[in-house]
């Protein structure tokens, strides 16, 4: 039986999480103000009858499914009925409810303050969200397990007037990489760190 690893609900994409998403999913793209849910369980196989079950369900649209290594990842969205109701008959299929997803753990939050303009470029060479500038304040995160990084800047993200530099929200563990002034950067690091704390 598959483990639930995470069952994210996010009832609005933010702009800057939603074009990131934009940039690397192989499915349908969401939309301003669409509702999303990230489920992510183990074996990763078994993450391929779930999607059946959420696309035959209800009116939603699949941007992400991805086997990779350990884990499977499902992302749909659509208005927030559509999405609670395709999420509803996950569970209903795993027998779960949705506490029984892994609470995330924090590995590491840190705020870098005033990043030197080397650091700047080291950090842009490998990010397709929007850049680090020199002088501005670098917020890092890193938790498990990684679906959670889409949470984590979705809520920073509404929370702060930051840059989505980079979310890895596949793999063994998840990153975040906001940029900005000291003072939001703090305030997004909060949001995100209160969102997390917050699951279940």
């Amino acid at each position: 039986m598959a483990e639930l690893r995470s069952f994210i609900f996010l009832d609005r994409l933010q702009p800057q999480t939603m074009c990131y998403l934009g940039t690397w999913i192989r499915g349908a793209l969401p939309r301003a103000d669409d509702a999303a849910q990230i489920i992510e369980v183990a074996p990763g196989l078994d993450i391929e009858p779930l999607t059946d079950v959420a696309l035959k369900h209800s009116n939603v649209a699949a941007g992400i499914l991805l086997v990779e290594r350990q884990f499977g990842y499902l992302e749909i969205h659509g208005s927030p009925s559509e999405v609670t109701s395709a999420a509803s008959a996950v569970l209903d299929q795993l027998d779960v409810s949705q506490q029984a997803a892994t609470k995330p753990s924090i590995l590491a939050s840190r705020i870098v303050p005033r990043i030197d303009r080397q650091h700047a470029f080291l950090i842009n060479r490998n990010k397709i969200g929007s850049m680090a500038l020199p002088g501005e304040s670098l917020f890092v995160l890193e938790m498990q397990p990684a679906s959670y990084a889409i949470l984590a800047t979705n809520e920073a993200e509404k929370a702060a007037r930051i840059k989505v530099v980079d979310y890895r929200m596949v793999g063994a563990t998840g990153r975040v990489y906001l940029s900005g002034t000291e003072s939001e950067v703090r305030a997004a690091a909060d949001a995100a760190e209160q969102a997390l704390r917050r699951v279940g």
